[in-house]
């Protein structure tokens, strides 16, 4: 997965990205430059517990891509690279400030989280509107030369997106058909991908981050349709990711906290993007591995490799609970737990698969 860290001048972004990525600062950007780019690991306790018993050679967690473009803007969104990066990704991280440093003014005044979200918003659906209103004005050239269906529906479809967009609403609030959904992926509507809200708090907050939410007036924004928000006190944590794990572990005891706001971050970024993890066990490597939701066994296995879902003839499968309680293979195959599914088996959240192939 492939997450874009957008928002207005000051609020920390960078940060954000710098410890997501347990990097160094970096220089900030200028207008249409190459964005910072970083591979971060997903922590998982499952996978940690399952990787205890078979004591492999290393263990191999589930990772997601973040870019760290310039701030947002008017001016910004008119540029071809810049809006190709943001196109280029799965959702959206927009980082919110809701911390006072007078050294550092906030650009648009006073502190709005409620004002800033709904401003950049505006700003997304004003980039969607005009692709949509180029794209309506090409198929009416062509319709002109001759009807199609194909022309028909597509036209029909985006007038419907425009009218979405003139009402000043993301399209990931509309409710499309799985055909639209589809068809409209090819265009890369910047409202249209999962939103994601960083709240950027002072470190006062640090240990009340969920009351964060709430005090900047953004608890309502949890039900909106493909969106979340989580909180980070984005000092502390830069801070934080300077120490070891130990030292650290123990700085958020001090502050009444039993994990990061980036690990929150996380989490919520797979839940946006209603992902499952898997897991594949062996003596060299055990790894965790990401899907969306509802794939089948020979999707899964085409993640691993493409020759193995070629090559796919069953998967063992065992939910990663039960193969805990029994203590590894020996223990679910003798206590029958371990099933032999075909390549239809749809994929559970935590399942430990072994496939099957001729390759």
């Amino acid at each position: 997965m492939k997450w874009g860290i957008i928002g207005l001048p000051q609020v920390g972004k960078t940060t954000l990205f710098q410890i997501l990525t347990r990097t160094l600062p970096q220089e900030s950007h200028r207008h249409g430059e190459a964005q910072h780019v970083g591979v971060v690991r997903i922590p998982d306790e499952r996978l940690d517990r399952l990787a205890k018993l078979i004591a492999p050679q290393k263990i191999t967690y589930a990772t997601a891509e973040f870019l760290d473009v310039a701030a947002i803007g008017k001016e910004t969104l008119k540029e071809t690279a810049y809006l190709a990066n943001l196109r280029s990704v799965d959702g959206l991280v927009h980082v919110v400030r809701w911390f006072r440093n007078e050294a550092v003014p906030h650009a648009p005044g006073a502190l709005d989280p409620q004002r800033d979200i709904t401003n950049v918003e505006v700003d997304l659906i004003v980039a969607d509107l005009g692709v949509a209103e180029n794209r309506l004005e090409r198929l009416e050239k062509d319709r002109k030369k001759g009807k199609s269906v194909e022309i028909e529906h597509e036209q029909s479809l985006l007038e419907r997106v425009r009218q979405w967009l003139d009402a000043g609403k993301p399209l990931r609030e509309a409710n499309w058909t799985e055909q639209e959904k589809k068809q409209l992926r090819g265009f890369s509507f910047l409202s249209e991908k999962p939103l994601l809200v960083a709240l950027n708090v002072d470190d006062e907050h640090a240990g009340k981050l969920e009351d964060a939410v709430s005090t900047a007036g953004l608890a309502a924004f949890q039900n909106r349709p493909s969106s979340r928000v989580a909180a980070i006190a984005g000092k502390l944590e830069a801070e934080l990711a300077t120490l070891s794990d130990a030292e650290a572990a123990e700085f958020l005891s001090s502050f009444g906290l039993t994990e990061l706001g980036s690990t929150r971050i996380l989490r919520a970024s797979c839940e946006l993007l209603d992902l499952i993890v898997f897991f594949t066990l062996g003596d060299k490597d055990c790894r965790a591995w990401a899907i969306p939701r509802g794939s089948t066994a020979l999707q899964a296995a085409g993640a691993i490799h493409s020759d193995i879902e070629k090559h796919f003839i069953r998967a063992e499968v065992a939910a990663g609970d039960r193969f805990l309680e029994a203590g590894g293979w020996a223990g679910v195959r003798a206590k029958g737990v371990l099933r032999l599914e075909g390549k239809e088996y749809v994929v559970q959240d935590g399942d430990v698969l072994n496939i099957r192939h001729s390759g």
